[in-house]
């Protein structure tokens, strides 16, 4: 591990909390070693003091992540991320397993930050593999260099957060405008047209919303 200087399996916790790529990803680390089962206890840890990687820390990052997991029935969500979606996400299908029933018939696009730390960028070149030997007849794989998960300027450790960049949304264009059978000036006219026949239907929408939210 990064922080663990002497190679001898030791972290000290001053540091990892001011270490900022270790805190986007655990968190504060006293917090996370003085909480059992959702409460708080608090723990005279020195300043200088260290714990074992294996034995201290990977079983609170354990905990936390089965805590994180448990559904409460008739509870409201009220943290970030929810439970429920955590399961269903947990639950889905890796993509790499279903890729190869895509039919040949379907155009795939796959765009992915070389810097997102979130799914690797191995797993982009895994499902492009996976796309060129069952003899896909058209996928295109896009990789962005200095771009994290969101498509945002982002480090190889901590996920950057901001609006996609403007280059990305144009390669979607793109592609979607080179598949539609579409020119571009044909789609921009039929575009047009369809806002200008919508024009008075949006007006009364807008002000039925702002009437309601009002009330």
């Amino acid at each position: 591990m990064f922080l663990d200087h002497n190679h001898d399996g030791m972290l000290s916790v001053s540091e990892a909390n001011k270490n900022p790529v270790f805190s986007n990803m655990v968190g504060n680390l006293t917090l996370l070693l003085e909480t059992t089962n959702g409460t708080i206890h608090q723990l005279n840890l020195k300043h200088n003091a260290y714990i074992s990687i294996n034995n201290e820390l990977k079983p609170k990052l354990v905990a936390s992540a089965e805590s994180a997991l448990v559904v409460t029935p008739g509870k409201k969500c009220t943290i970030s991320p929810c439970p429920i979606w955590l399961r269903s996400h947990d639950a889905l299908e890796p993509n790499l397993s279903i890729i190869g029933s895509v039919p040949s018939s379907t155009s795939i696009l796959v765009q992915q930050g070389e810097n997102d730390s979130q799914t690797p960028l191995l797993e982009a070149f895994l499902l492009q593999q996976r796309l060129t030997e069952i003899n896909h007849p058209d996928h295109t794989l896009i990789t962005y260099p200095n771009l994290g998960h969101l498509f945002y300027p982002s480090s190889q450790w901590s996920t950057g957060v901001g609006p996609i960049e403007q280059y990305v949304l144009a390669d979607i264009y793109a592609w979607l405008e080179a598949h539609s059978g579409l020119s571009h000036s044909f789609a921009n006219t039929a575009a047009t047209s369809n806002m200008a026949a919508n024009m008075p239907s949006l007006s009364s929408n807008t002000t039925s919303k702002s009437s309601s939210s009002s009330k």
